[in-house]
């Protein structure tokens, strides 16, 4: 074995003796020590190996290709979610946000994609030294859920293997495969979308535990496949892309639609929409429609008799027509009927439970939604 083979191999044994003492003895390695490890191992790695420098013919294509990817996933999977339903990101956009969650993952995945392009660049194309590299990066992505996991049961064994185990294999072969043929820059741009879009977003898609394994898991290879096909396609004759207006007008209209997207179901916006869940405004609105609410701006003058409202009862969103507005005191009641009832709500509606009126109704792209929700 070659001596640069063993120095490798020798810096492989350190790190994989680092990350058993986070995962089993003690978690050093959280939040920021995440940084300082990696900036560690790099001047460790500098010092026993020295760097390589990031030259790839194929890098800037590869980045444009890996953008084209992330675009149509997101479209792809905030559309999924007009089916599956949406959940509210908390607030990330705050000191403690950026300390805790956005600055660590932004600092600590191109640190760590630099240090695994050195190690695949010294393996020299031994299958043996990037499986172990391969083995490395995985290890390093699940070792701080293996220290809080207590796997007391067969569930959270489970869990563990499909939301953290598998998608940390597939991402770690991905990631392997494009630093090979193109370097750490594609990587970066990847693993940094993937892992920032749900901080940086009011909402995301809401899927279930088994859904999101199976997408995590899936994604990784489905770009896998294409790039493989691209590298298959490029090598032999690879001549460098000009690339004009149109490809960067094909990155632009998608990404427009996915802001688009989450514009109209965050509720954060002037306008949102909602997929109707009842029979109880029929024939007006149907179960399966989808209403576009504009929201409420406590003007209560603006409001007539036989406008249709949405307003907040119990947590439960609900979309009814004023049958007749009182005033008592100055404070506002409305009274409310579905158009399908025979009698009115059992209840008054104040003016803090309104959140907007009913401007636009699109027939029946709510029933995906409406189905998954009562399975």
């Amino acid at each position: 074995m070659k001596k640069s083979y063993k120095r490798l191999v020798l810096f492989q044994c350190v790190m994989f003796a680092i990350l058993i003492l986070n995962s089993f003895i003690s978690n050093i390695l959280s939040e920021y020590n995440i940084i300082i490890f990696s900036v560690a191992m790099l001047v460790l790695f500098k010092f026993l190996l020295g760097f390589e420098k990031d030259r790839n013919r194929f890098v800037k294509d590869v980045i444009f290709e890996v953008s084209m990817f992330l675009i149509f996933f997101l479209l792809a999977y905030y559309f999924l979610g007009i089916f599956i339903g949406f959940a509210r990101t908390s607030n990330y956009y705050t000191f403690g946000g950026f300390k805790t969650f956005i600055i660590p993952i932004a600092l600590s995945i191109p640190l760590k994609e630099c240090l695994r392009y050195m190690m695949l660049k010294k393996s020299e194309g031994k299958k043996f030294l990037i499986f172990i590299t391969v083995l490395l990066f995985i290890f390093l992505d699940v070792s701080d859920p293996i220290y809080y996991n207590k796997f007391a049961d067969s569930y959270e064994s489970f869990i563990f293997v499909a939301l953290t185990l598998l998608p940390a294999i597939s991402t770690n072969i991905l990631c392997t495969y494009i630093s090979i043929n193109s370097g750490y820059k594609p990587t970066i741009l990847y693993l940094l979308v993937m892992e920032l879009y749900q901080y940086l977003v009011p909402i995301v898609p809401n899927p279930n535990e088994y859904l999101s394994s199976i997408i995590q898991f899936i994604v990784p290879f489905i770009l896998l496949y294409k790039l493989h096909g691209y590298f298959q396609k490029e090598k032999d004759e690879y001549t460098p892309r000009d690339y004009s207006k149109k490809d960067y007008l094909i990155l632009a209209l998608p990404a427009f639609v996915i802001i688009v997207l989450v514009y109209f179901t965050s509720g954060y916006f002037k306008y949102q929409a909602v997929a109707i869940a009842t029979g109880s405004m029929v024939p007006t609105i149907n179960k399966g429609d989808v209403v576009i609410i504009e929201k409420f701006d406590n003007n209560v003058d603006k409001l007539k008799e036989g406008q249709i409202i949405a307003f907040e009862y119990h947590g439960v969103l609900i979309v009814h027509r004023i049958i007749r507005i009182s005033e008592v005191k100055g404070e506002y009641f409305l009274y409310t009927q579905g158009d399908a009832n025979n009698a009115e709500d059992g209840y008054p509606v104040t003016q803090d439970m309104i959140v907007g009126t009913i401007s636009v109704k699109i027939p029946y792209i709510g029933l995906p939604t409406v189905w998954l929700k009562e399975v």
